[in-house]
């Protein structure tokens, strides 16, 4: 397990200079989108110099660099209008995130139709393995809200990783625990370590996010870390017992940051 001093604590961060947004906030690593969260249109590179530049200035910098695939990608529906365009976005952003030298791409587990069958979301998470040329770390992470999404609860997310087990590229895959997601979607922050580790064998990065909502809510709200409604103690217990890097997807800008990276090295 990694000592509190050595946990590598960043943030998301934008797109444009994620270097210079690490250098503001004096972090370790940074998380970002490439393009569009909400649009289908593909990766694309804000930095001056593109790609390249921003792989050999992170090396240089000695940032790791995480990549947020785009909310919209959903490899679980069985809706082929937004099925087959996630598979190709998907496949887009592990090359472009791979371009970059990035540690991982995060990827939310998405969900199926109220009326659809969760197998066919588990197995076709499968297929979008086993069809992915996964060419760094796909890091699948646990959802807030929606009663058939496919990584909210506990028992959906050990669904998931039973049919992904047997796909071809599995070994690429791992596991980021957003402790804000954990908290609104009703899983216990007492034991969710231990119960995702259970389940995956792993955790790979941790998204460290108090929530504006209760316990359970469905809610997926951010807040500052303190400001929420997460209990302080088990905030920083998770990140503790998890022992991965840690991004904070929190409000505000450096100085926030800043202070959020403070307030969780003091309860470590």
């Amino acid at each position: 397990m990694a000592a509190a001093t050595s946990l590598s604590i960043g943030a998301h961060v934008d797109q444009a200079d994620p270097i210079a947004e690490a250098q503001a906030r004096e972090a370790p690593l940074v998380q970002f989108f490439l393009g569009d969260p909400q649009g289908y249109k593909g990766p694309e590179f804000r930095r001056e110099g593109g790609a390249e530049a921003l792989r050999a200035d992170a090396e240089a910098a000695g940032i790791d660099l995480y990549v947020h695939a785009p909310y919209i990608v959903n490899v679980a529906t069985t809706n082929n209008r937004i099925r087959i365009p996630s598979r190709k976005l998907l496949q887009q952003h592990v090359d472009a995130a791979a371009s970059i030298g990035a540690k991982g791409l995060i990827v939310h587990g998405g969900h199926v139709g109220k009326d659809d069958d969760p197998e066919k979301g588990f197995d076709n998470w499968r297929k979008a393995i086993e069809a992915t040329d996964l060419k760094l770390p796909l890091l699948i992470e646990n959802t807030a809200g929606g009663d058939n999404a496919m990584t909210r609860y506990l028992e959906r997310i050990a669904r998931v990783w039973d049919a992904i087990s047997a796909a071809e590229g599995f070994e690429q895959v791992g596991f980021c625990l957003d402790t804000c997601h954990a908290h609104a979607g009703g899983n216990a922050l007492e034991t969710v370590v231990v119960d995702v580790r259970a389940i995956t064998g792993r955790i790979d990065l941790v998204h460290c996010n108090d929530s504006r909502d209760e316990f359970d809510s469905g809610a997926d709200r951010h807040a500052s870390l303190g400001a929420g409604k997460v209990d302080p103690d088990l905030l920083a217990a998770v990140v503790r017992d998890a022992g991965a890097p840690v991004v904070c997807e929190t409000p505000g800008g450096p100085v926030e940051h800043s202070e959020d990276f403070a307030w969780l090295r003091e309860r470590l």
